[in-house]
């Protein structure tokens, strides 16, 4: 144990931190320390080097600049991903808004669906969930999308990013990443938890991995575990949720045998593969190798349980 430990403390500070918090437990002021230095060296660093003077990344809010969006693929670079990894990596906000980003987001970025304002949201399910949380974090007006989740969720409880093409039956993956943006607004304040609880119970009843209908597995995806998770469902990215809103339901066990069955034998989960795409750097392993960012989450969530 104290070797794997000490192989993932040897990490970049974005997973470091976390590591010391979670795992070891140790005094805030070490962890804090560690989490400091995001801002100015390694993946932190190096993603801040690339935010423009307009305050985007790679010139548009979901897409690159240019980029050709009905030509599938998906890069990673534009600013809503580039968002996220900071903040899910622990980025001091303040960071951003001492580049008054909240501001020039406003001003320059717009969607690409309609040329939205970028803080006012969009019509996607997924991409709403990341502005809110994002927005929450930086400071910015997002009252307006939080409603627009109360407006949109479905009759069974969930949500669906293709609400717009007619879909009435709710997606583990959007409802998974509303209920993240949904977890961050009412921690700072926002009133939407009986939304998020009746999400939660979409997924719940499901036993977070099968069709209620059959009762058959959902997808393979469920127990394929890629880093980053970007907007894929899986159930360690589901058990993660729940740790994060302390939310405990014996509903979950096979959830949770499906992260213990993909450990190995050194005690390490394995890459199953990156999302394709461009992105601006690499933080995590090749498919099949020891991935210390899943490891890190599947040994947080199982001590959770287990607690």
């Amino acid at each position: 144990m104290s070797e794997l430990v000490g192989w993932l403390l040897d990490s970049d500070p974005a997973l470091r931190w976390q590591v010391e918090r979670d795992l070891l437990g140790e005094p805030q002021a070490v962890w804090e320390a560690t989490r400091a230095r995001v801002a100015s060296e390694g993946f932190g660093a190096r993603l801040l080097a690339e935010q423009g003077g307009d305050g985007m990344w790679d010139g548009g809010a979901f897409f690159p600049a240019g980029f050709d969006v009905g030509g599938g693929g998906q890069p990673w670079t534009a600013t809503t991903w580039s968002l996220n990894s900071l903040r899910e990596w622990g980025l001091d906000a303040a960071v951003l808004r001492g580049r008054r980003t909240v501001e020039l987001l406003a001003e320059h970025c717009r969607w690409e669906y309609e040329g939205r304002p970028y803080w006012g949201g969009e019509v996607d399910v997924c991409i709403n969930a990341w502005t809110l949380a994002n927005g929450v974090w930086l400071g910015a007006d997002v009252e307006g999308i939080a409603e627009w989740f109360r407006v949109h969720q479905l009759g069974d409880g969930g949500w669906n990013c293709e609400w717009v093409e007619g879909a009435a039956r709710s997606s583990f993956h959007s409802t998974l990443n509303a209920l993240k943006g949904l977890l961050a607004y009412e921690r700072a304040g926002g009133r939407v938890h009986a939304a998020r609880e009746v999400g939660e119970e979409y997924l719940l009843e499901r036993h977070l991995c099968r069709r209620l209908s059959t009762w058959e597995p959902v997808g393979e995806w469920v127990s394929r575990f890629r880093s980053p998770f970007r907007w894929e469902y899986s159930v360690l990215n589901a058990l993660d949720y729940f740790r994060e809103a302390g939310v405990r339901d014996s509903r979950m066990a096979e959830a949770v045998a499906m992260v213990e069955g993909a450990r190995q034998a050194d005690g390490t989960w394995l890459q199953a593969g990156r999302h394709p795409g461009r992105v601006w750097f690499e933080i995590d392993v090749d498919e099949g190798e020891p991935s210390k960012w899943l490891t890190f989450c599947a040994m947080r969530v199982l001590a959770w349980w287990g607690s």
